[in-house]
């Protein structure tokens, strides 16, 4: 949010007036986000990243930026001719208290990555002053990671902020290191038109002493440029921005129909290709399908990389999801990060602005929490609120569900959350099969994908799950995002469309035995985008539609299904919409019982069938 940066960069005026105005021709949203909010990628430019209006929230995309250019630096990928590369997060002081800041600047320390932090401080958080909020200054902070080099400049000297950044700038691209300036500034005019600074503040005159303009003005008399001179170049100034506030005042607004461009980036996987089952192909567990997966596309893809909790050469992930490749593709490229889920995910926007393909893990779904606001904020509004400049290429994988008393904080179900967020991709296979083709095309999908990966059915251990496993699909197999299958085809008159995914098709299969003809099971595979064709034209042939959820059933993702059905399906129903699902309590127990009490199952599913058969 920094004009000086910008124009300093090369940006003109009447760029920065066509986003105040929310014009068609703002270059870096088209009108969709607020003003000095600048997302660019134009060749010969500066790149500026899309970064979203929560404070603080840019300084991972920021790192994982400067991670990707590490990365590709030291395998000789950078595409760049220029001198290295580095990157500038330009952020204020109020930041500094976020907690999402420290998970930056601890991996910039860790990794020494070439980064410089521009910290601009101006005392003010809004209203809330730094002796308020604040016991010391960035620079206090910042000693808790020693391998970020710290500057110092005055804010309103031209010349002294000049010679920091240089020096700044220099260290970082030469030593490939991590850099913090900061700078303390005044404030000089409002927070917004709407929070004016005379209802709070007491230090007005103060900061005006430090005006940077007639400071500046000042030195250059001194060295000799006279009054004149420099009073032709600022009318010359002060009409340019008149007249460029008159013309971008005028200019035409966005067409309404653009709301619809950019939602996603598009995906050149439209259909099932390579072989599902291939002859002789040997049975392979879905988790093993999997890590077949992610090591062919690390084998095609050298920028691809690999990074979670515990995912690296020790222990090959907790469900060994990831054994052998730290070996086969080393520890640079298949490593452990620290417990940070923001980072994790919020790392991915800078990773893939870099050039990077970063597959990425959290644990288990119970901790998706503090990654959230990376996810929603900085992932998925990127492509969209940057008019299509920057897509986000993110493929997060996600073991989720309830197996073997995992209680509480391993057993939950969050698609219903992630299905709320627009602009990412969420995926929910059954079989090694899907998984194997679902992660092959999330990979080459251009937007952010979340792969939820059923614990319970990465061995087939429990019963009825034998089907979780398949022959191992070829390299070349891919299963498009957005395609439901049938698992299972009705054959009778009165029968039952199950919609469903992850568990509940094996749940959905062993009570399907029950009722041979009757029973048709469409399985997702992925929750968004929702195949809402096939679900609309397989429930219009049954008449008769159940959803089955591991989640529970109120106010969830499998109740929008049902409206879907209801709204799309009406004159074609013989009976009401129902929704299996676990019990509504605020969490999973541990005890085995209690939790088998909780999640639905087979006779469950029997009993809703019957039900709906004998309508």
């Amino acid at each position: 949010r920094d004009d000086s940066l910008l124009m300093a960069s090369g940006i003109r005026p009447r760029e920065l007036m066509m986003q105040l105005f929310a014009k068609a021709d703002d270059p870096f949203s088209g009108g969709r986000t607020y003003y000095s909010h600048p997302s660019l990628n134009q060749e010969g430019r500066i790149k500026i990243p899309h970064q979203s209006s929560a404070t603080g929230m840019q300084a991972i995309p920021a790192t994982g930026v400067a991670m990707g250019i590490k990365h590709l630096e030291n395998k000789q990928l950078l595409k760049t001719k220029k001198e290295s590369p580095i990157m500038l997060c330009s952020i204020g002081d109020a930041a500094m208290t976020e907690g999402e800041i420290s998970e930056a600047f601890h991996m910039a320390a860790l990794k020494e990555l070439p980064i410089v932090y521009l910290v601009q401080d101006n005392g003010w958080d809004i209203s809330s002053s730094k002796e308020e909020v604040r016991f010391a200054d960035a620079t206090t902070f910042a000693k808790a990671f020693p391998p970020i080099k710290v500057f110092q400049c005055i804010g309103h000297d031209f010349t002294d902020c000049f010679r920091t950044l240089r020096e700044a700038v220099h260290y970082a691209r030469e030593r490939r290191k991590p850099v913090m300036v900061h700078g303390i500034v005044p404030l000089l005019g409002h927070h917004t038109s709407g929070v004016r600074s005379e209802w709070y503040r007491d230090d007005l005159e103060e900061h005006k002493t430090r005006d940077p303009l007639p400071f500046f003005e000042k030195q250059l008399e001194n060295l000799g440029l006279d009054k004149g001179t420099l009073t032709n170049i600022k009318e010359e100034a002060a009409l340019d921005v008149r007249e460029t506030f008159e013309l971008c005042k005028h200019a035409e607004d966005p067409a309404e129909e653009s709301i619809f461009d950019h939602w996603y980036a598009p995906t050149s996987i439209e259909n099932e290709t390579g072989e599902r089952s291939p002859s002789g192909a040997p049975e392979t567990l879905m988790v093993d399908c999997a890590l077949f997966a992610v090591q062919e596309i690390m084998e095609d893809y050298p920028e691809a990389l690999l990074y979670g909790q515990d995912v690296g050469g020790r222990l090959g992930g907790v469900f060994r999801e990831a054994a052998t490749l730290a070996q086969k593709f080393g520890d640079d490229r298949v490593f452990n990060t620290p417990i940070q889920e923001a980072f994790i995910i919020g790392s991915t926007a800078g990773m893939s602005a870099a050039g990077c393909k970063p597959i990425v893990e959290v644990q288990f779904a119970d901790y998706i929490w503090p990654g959230l606001n990376q996810l929603f904020t900085e992932l998925s509004r990127s492509y969209y609120l940057s008019n299509g400049q920057w897509n986000v290429q993110s493929l997060i994988r996600v073991p989720i569900g309830a197996y073997g008393s995992g209680g509480p904080y391993h057993s939950s179900s969050v698609e219903s959350v992630l299905t709320n967020i627009r602009g990412i991709k969420v995926c929910y296979p059954s079989t090694g099969a899907d998984i194997k083709g679902l992660i092959k095309a999330a990979f080459a999908d251009p937007n952010p994908v979340v792969m939820l990966e059923h614990k319970g059915l990465y061995w087939s251990k429990i019963p009825g799950t034998e089907g979780a496993k398949s022959p191992l699909p070829d390299r070349d197999y891919v299963v498009p995002l957005g395609k439901a299958l049938i698992r299972l085809e009705a054959t009778e008159e009165n029968s039952v469309c199950i919609i469903t995914y992850g568990m509940g098709i094996y749940w959905s299969l062993t009570a399907a035995v029950d009722f041979p003809g009757q029973v048709e099971i469409l399985d997702l595979r992925t929750l968004m985008p929702l195949d809402e064709e096939m679900i609309l034209e397989k429930v219009k042939k049954c008449g008769k539609a159940l959803v089955v959820t591991e989640e529970p059933s109120v106010n969830t993702f499998a109740m929008s299904i049902a409206g879907l059905i209801s709204q799309g399906c009406f004159e074609y129903l013989d009976a009401p919409v129902r929704c299996i699902g676990s019990e509504n309590t605020p969490a999973i127990p541990l005890n085995e019982k209690l939790e088998a009490r909780v999640l639905p199952n087979a006779d469950k599913v029997k009993t809703a069938l019957e039900s709906l058969l004998n309508y």
